[in-house]
């Protein structure tokens, strides 16, 4: 069989349904069987760092490991998306086509060292040099890419390999690791045992999800366990889902991003914190301050990762496994406790301060002030999505205004954020990949004029690949995030150096790729726009002129304490 039929049988049996990617001459050989495998369907991006988004976005959403590839000469066009899904741990198998090795020191055109250029940011990178390895590679590249923390994994395919013949006795696939997690390993019960104790004992606990919960698929455990302690449970902001946010545990965002003073305050007055799939990164604990590292807390850390579990914290309690797995057999051994959680002292507290919170958020959602302010686009955004619907937010004012004031009506993913590296260039086409992947859902995607500008070509995947795709361009005319930080931390003297655009007609580059375009700065305008364009089965762009972040602070605690002694209007 030629290897390169020999590929696609593996991704066959794999049930491999989407492939993102772009062609090259490299990869050709394999491109000419593709055309016999209809079943798996290949996704033309326009560049191979939006295909490595697209498969990302394919992967949060679907449940299965995004598969993208790319020719040598774009292999190193994919680095910030395999950086991205490394440091994220999303499981990602990444194939890139390379010129015949035996050529790569005589300096033929498009050869690198790729084994050296993915080494670092990869679980593991192999290079076929033999067609028969193929079957081998494939298998352990989706065992390693689906188990343990997962990653993403790259496969390097010579183009003398990818034509050559062989026989295959072993073209089958260990269906184990088609899907995330693949295998589900439990803690020690003696460790599970340890926990329960402490949040038994516990008067102030409280449960912090990171993404590793989402992964995991462990939100209905967790709802269980934080209703069996009264634990309220707040996530970070890539580990927004892992609880319904109107339920009356929830926390909401905590940390630096998307973190409020009423969520983060919470979680530095706990005496016991349950960390769940997180990382205890910067971002979620805002600088490792919250909690703090130097408070009374006990801390129970419950991670797959062996890397990342007790990492930042002095660890009371470690518990290595799968997030459900553990979570499920911790549910079995705890003392069942029948009480009403909602009439503890503590969650009537709770409440209240929940509330105050919420009038403040009320008022601020009724604004009419132009631009439009960014908390009144929240509410109607909410409003105007219908009930499937799944949101892809770029860093900046995108992800903290919804990863602070949107609320998540049920538990699981809905939401996708880069905040792993947090890459310019991700929701527009993270958002196509979640449109495969949910193809009956409604996608927003909330791009930043600054990211739009490193992927504005794959509007014309949006519109070729059609779906219910709705792209959201915020401008504000810069690099707007570093305008505020300069602003805040250095002075205004400062804040246009380097991060102005000129003016940009967006709607006429949407209306050029074949998009239905809208353009909104008035806040009377966002409802009638917003379901509009949610209600069009094709995809659509709308230009959208809201506050920018130095003339209205979002709410990151570092920039609130700077703006309130500098007199800056913030939202908290």
């Amino acid at each position: 069989m030629n290897a390169s039929k020999a590929i696609l049988e593996m991704l066959k049996h794999y049930e491999v349904e989407h492939v993102f990617g772009l062609p090259g001459e490299t990869t050709l050989p394999l491109y000419k069987e593709w055309l016999d495998y209809p079943e798996i369907k290949h996704v033309m991006a326009r560049d191979e760092r939006s295909a490595a988004f697209m498969a990302d976005g394919y992967a949060k959403f679907s449940n299965k490991p995004g598969i993208c590839e790319a020719p040598s000469v774009g292999s190193t066009h994919v680095l910030p998306g395999v950086a991205e899904a490394y440091k994220g741990s999303l499981p990602m198998i990444m194939i890139t086509s390379d010129i015949p090795l035996h050529l790569e020191k005589r300096n033929m055109l498009t050869g690198l060292d790729q084994t050296s250029m993915f080494s670092g940011i990869t679980k593991e990178t192999f290079t076929v040099t033999n067609p028969v390895q193929i079957p081998d590679t494939f298998r352990r590249a989706f065992r390693v890419a689906t188990t343990g923390k997962p990653g993403p994994v790259h496969i390097r395919l010579p183009y003398d390999v990818l034509q050559a013949d062989a026989e295959y006795s072993e073209l089958y696939a260990q269906k184990d690791f088609a899907r995330y997690p693949g295998h589900r390993p439990v803690a020690q019960t003696d460790k599970i045992i340890e926990a329960l104790k402490l949040l038994g004992e516990a008067e102030r606990p409280v449960i912090v999800c990171g993404q590793g919960a989402l992964y995991s698929q462990a939100w209905d455990e967790v709802i269980m366990l934080a209703e069996l302690f009264a634990a309220p449970v707040g996530t970070t902001i890539n580990g927004k889902g892992s609880m319904p946010e109107r339920h009356p545990l929830s926390l909401g965002v905590i940390g630096a991003r998307g973190g409020t003073s009423l969520s983060n305050k919470v979680l530095c007055e706990a005496d016991v914190v349950f960390f769940i799939g997180s990382s205890t990164d910067s971002a979620g604990t805002d600088n490792w301050t919250v909690p703090p590292m130097d408070g009374s807390a006990k801390i129970i850390h419950l991670d797959i990762s062996e890397s990342e579990v007790g990492n930042s914290y002095r660890t009371e309690v470690v518990l290595l496994g799968d997030a459900k797995a553990t979570l499920q057999w911790m549910l079995e051994l705890a003392e069942e406790k029948k009480r009403d959680f909602n009439e503890l002292p503590r969650v009537k507290q709770l409440s209240e301060m929940k509330k105050k919170h919420d009038d403040y958020v009320a008022d601020l959602m009724k604004t009419n002030e132009h631009p439009i302010h960014p908390v009144r686009f929240i509410k109607e955004l909410d409003e105007a999505l219908p009930e499937y619907r799944c949101l892809v937010m770029d860093v900046g004012t995108s992800a903290i205004y919804t990863s602070t004031f949107y609320k998540v009506p049920e538990a699981g993913r809905s939401m996708a954020y880069n905040f792993a590296m947090g890459s310019l260039g991700y929701a527009l086409p993270t958002s196509i990949g979640a449109s495969f992947a949910c193809p009956n859902s409604c996608i927003a995607a909330l791009v930043g004029d600054g990211s739009f500008g490193l992927a504005a070509a794959e509007l014309e995947t949006a519109a070729r690949v059609g779906h219910n795709n709705n792209i959201i361009v915020v401008n504000n005319g810069s690099f707007g995030w570093i305008r505020a930080e300069w602003k805040l931390s250095y002075g205004d003297e400062y804040v246009d150096f380097a991060t102005n655009f000129r003016d940009v007609n967006y709607v006429k580059i949407a209306e050029g790729f074949g998009l239905k375009a809208f353009s909104v700065s008035k806040p009377e305008d966002l409802a009638p726009v917003l379901h509009q364009a949610f209600n069009d089965p094709e995809p659509t762009f709308t230009e959208l002129v809201l506050q920018p972040e130095d003339k209205l602070v979002p709410p990151v605690p570092t920039w609130i304490r700077k703006a309130e002694k500098q007199g800056i209007r913030y939202v908290k």
